[in-house]
């Protein structure tokens, strides 16, 4: 149990502290305090090599922040062994800065601008008053309680165990000595009848032949394992039962199955005999995610979520989880972070040349590069940053940090800001809105997706069409992956559960969705054609083509998708990819984008290439982010969503500001 904490500067400022019991307060606010013996009698004096200070029974550890110039303190009772105290303070140092280094580098540099009389400050003004600590360090309360009852709690397990441990000895200890050492005098003590002597006997049998009875022995104990309960035969009753409850074997033949057994296996159509009861019952919520559903806006447009990184008790906990590991609270934690330590090496007032920036820079790509940004793009991005800030002049550590900062956040911004719009809704409802000749019929929208395979193409479109169908549109999904088995299928249950959601999640949709098929081993953009025709005579808003996926280096097949783009003239082509790829994100992109614009170019005069990325498995990469990075990075185009589930609504759009917050994190 602990009694006190605290947090200060070296100057004497109290930034944070918390007493555990009312006598530990009243004593801390006292000028008899251990903490201040320990700054008077320690720090003052420079004695703080050694482990700890004790002080009128208590026992005060401390650990310091040069770089910030902070001390954090804990104080207990002497006669408590509390080992997890320089734990506990290592995990405070790294938490506290991670979470509040902005405010305190400002803080710090601040105290040092009042002292060289820069800043000007109001006569007899307490530095306590002019900082609001208590808003600034909000939260942090409720962080170092639930980090200081993590430990707590593990020094509690291992002190069970422990107990555990000593009892199991004693038991062994205090057993009765082996057979062979008992006196014949003490035989008589505790008689034994012959039914307790033969299960005795037995028991020996049994843990032999447990022993033994795997690697094979053989002799008097393999002779004697089949006797006993285990070589009791079984009757005729239970190896009945036992050959019931074996699988249902599956009826093979030679011949060719009928249609009807091909039917039978079909699970992607209504069946005509399937009631409340039959597989197309399907439960709303699990395609559906209430908590995933996007928003209204006063015009009644369905937007999607943003996706947040921000989210500030997400990542305490997983901060709190990585500190109350061993091998992490024992090595020394940079108090500043990765860049931040990077940051920290460009000190003092002076003009940055690229020597200076040589290592940080480096620094700098290799964390990039951890982020999961393609080496390629790292190196760009770190030689545009070097190239703003060689010949800017620098002064103390608050300056150097934000600029070097800034210079990467306004790389990184500039990069990812979308050179066109990312409102597709607004693209839509401004084509179907253009007013025609009299003489002339409205075309839909029509979007191709295309990508290499197993990215979540016919997923992703899925969960495009739900957001098409809540803002009032009408698609037709045309199934042109007339290559892989089951692709129309896919498509087929797709359609048919999205029928069963309407606008509002909730009620029949029918008639907004329909599947244009023509089964496999067809010409794919003669399908797209004939899909657009089709949707053009019966009023769809919108057609979504879904196309093999095809590996980058496969000319003849990049051909064919060029083939479907000239052929059709699709109002947008997305390309749909992987968050989890790195450096793989720049081949495939750069290599799709290019044999879009050289084929379709040549068979139609007018090349297209890609217009947008759509990332999936977005929620799989946690801040590492890069391949948003790399990809807008390649097309300068952008991304207009990110998928990050199983459900329709697992739909984000991202924003700029979150991408790029996500990227400098350590």
């Amino acid at each position: 149990m602990l009694d006190h904490c605290s947090i200060s500067h070296k100057g004497g400022v109290v930034l944070w502290s918390h007493s555990f019991t009312p006598e530990a307060s009243q004593i801390t606010s006292s000028s008899a305090s251990p903490v201040n013996s320990l700054i008077r009698e320690a720090l003052i004096e420079g004695r703080t090599a050694e482990e700890k200070y004790e002080k009128d029974g208590y026992s005060v550890k401390w650990t310091f922040v040069n770089e910030l110039e902070l001390i954090f303190v804990v104080a207990y009772q002497r006669i408590l062994q509390l080992a997890y105290v320089e734990d506990l303070l290592t995990a405070m140092k790294a938490l506290f800065v991670k979470l509040f280094e902005p405010f305190l580098a400002t803080f710090v540099a601040s105290l040092h601008a009042m002292n060289n009389g820069k800043l000007a400050s109001s006569p007899g003004q307490d530095t306590t008053t002019f900082w609001n600590f208590a808003r600034a360090f909000d939260g942090w309360d409720k962080v170092f309680e639930k980090l200081l009852k993590g430990f707590e709690d593990k020094a509690a397990l291992e002190r069970k165990s422990r107990f555990k441990h000593l009892t199991h000895v004693e038991q062994i200890n205090t057993s009765p000595p082996p057979d062979d050492s008992t006196l014949p005098s003490e035989s008589h003590e505790v008689p034994q009848d012959e039914q307790q002597i033969a299960r005795n006997v037995q028991a020996l049998k049994d843990r032999l032949r447990g022993r033994g009875g795997r690697r094979g022995g053989r002799g008097p104990l393999r002779a004697e394992s089949g006797s006993g309960r285990d070589s009791t035969p079984t009757s005729d009753n239970e190896s009945t039962k036992r050959k019931t409850k074996s699988k249902t074997q599956r009826k093979w033949g030679n011949e060719v199955p009928s249609e009807s057994d091909m039917a039978s296996l079909d699970f992607s159509v209504d069946k005509p005999n399937s009631g409340a009861n039959g597989h197309l019952s399907h439960d709303l919520q699990s395609l559906v995610d209430e908590a995933s559903l996007g928003s209204r806006t006063k015009d009644g447009m369905y937007e999607v979520k943003d996706w947040d990184f921000g989210q500030k008790v997400d990542h305490t906990d997983h901060a709190i989880a990585r500190a109350l590991r061993p091998d992490v609270t024992k090595q020394s934690m940079g108090s500043l972070g990765s860049l931040g330590s990077l940051f920290a090496r460009l000190t003092g007032s002076k003009v940055l040349t690229e020597e200076d920036l040589k290592p940080v820079l480096e620094g700098m790509k290799q964390h990039l590069m951890k982020k999961n940004v393609a080496k390629e793009i790292a190196d760009k991005v770190c030689e545009g940053v070097g190239e703003s800030l060689i010949g800017k002049k620098v002064g103390g550590f608050q300056t150097t940090s934000n600029a070097v900062r800034m210079a990467l956040s306004s790389s990184l911004t500039r990069i990812l800001t979308p050179k066109t719009s990312t409102d597709l809704l607004l693209s839509i409802r401004t084509k179907l809105s253009s007013p025609l000749p009299s003489s002339q019929q409205r075309v839909p929208y029509s979007i191709v997706f295309v990508g290499v395979n197993g990215v979540g193409k016919s997923t992703n479109l899925s969960k495009v069409c739900f957001w098409l169908i809540q803002n009032g549109l009408r698609v037709l999904i045309a199934a042109c992956d007339t290559f892989r088995s089951g692709a129309v299928e896919q498509l087929r249950v797709h359609v048919r559960n999205l029928s069963m959601l309407g606008v509002n999640g909730v009620t029949n949709s029918k008639g907004r969705v329909e599947l244009y098929e023509k089964g496999y081993g067809k010409d794919a953009a003669g399908i797209a054609k004939e899909a657009i025709a089709y949707a053009k005579d019966n009023d769809f808003d919108v057609v979504l083509v879904d196309t093999a996926g095809r590996m980058q280096d496969n000319e003849p097949l990049m051909r064919a998708l060029a083939k479907l783009v000239a052929v059709n003239h699709p109002d947008k082509i997305i390309f749909v990819g992987e968050a989890l790829v790195g450096n793989e994100a720049v081949d495939q992109l750069t290599k799709f984008d290019r044999a879009l614009r050289d084929f379709s170019g040549a068979s139609a005069g007018k090349s297209r290439g890609i217009d947008g990325m759509l990332v999936t498995k977005w929620d799989t990469v946690d801040d590492k982010v890069g391949a948003a990075l790399s990809m807008t990075y390649v097309t300068g185009q952008p991304i207009i969503f990110v998928g990050c589930g199983q459900t329709y609504t697992d739909l984000r759009q991202l924003r700029v500001s979150n991408v790029v917050q996500a990227i400098l994190s350590d």
